[in-house]
């Protein structure tokens, strides 16, 4: 799952706990939540049957994924857009 934080302490709220814990629930393996004004992308992967903070990413990391092997994005590209 990818989720764009929407603006707003609510929608922040929203996306950063209540739909993390319904993906988890429901077996997510991964989610992204990408935030355009940190120009962050926070990673969390399932560990011990929850979806779990892995790592943040910044505009001069690389995004990949053990799920998507050949996945390989710049995210200064895409907070560029």
């Amino acid at each position: 799952m990818i989720e764009v934080l929407s603006s707003g302490a609510e929608n922040e709220r929203r996306d950063r706990q209540i739909k993390l814990k319904l993906y988890s629930s429901q077996g997510v393996l991964e989610y992204w939540i990408a935030d355009r004004r940190r120009q962050t992308v926070e990673i969390f992967r399932r560990e011990a049957g929850l979806l779990k903070l892995a790592l943040t990413l910044y505009r001069e990391d690389t995004l990949t994924s053990p799920l998507l092997p050949n996945l390989h994005c710049p995210l200064g590209q895409i907070f560029e857009s």
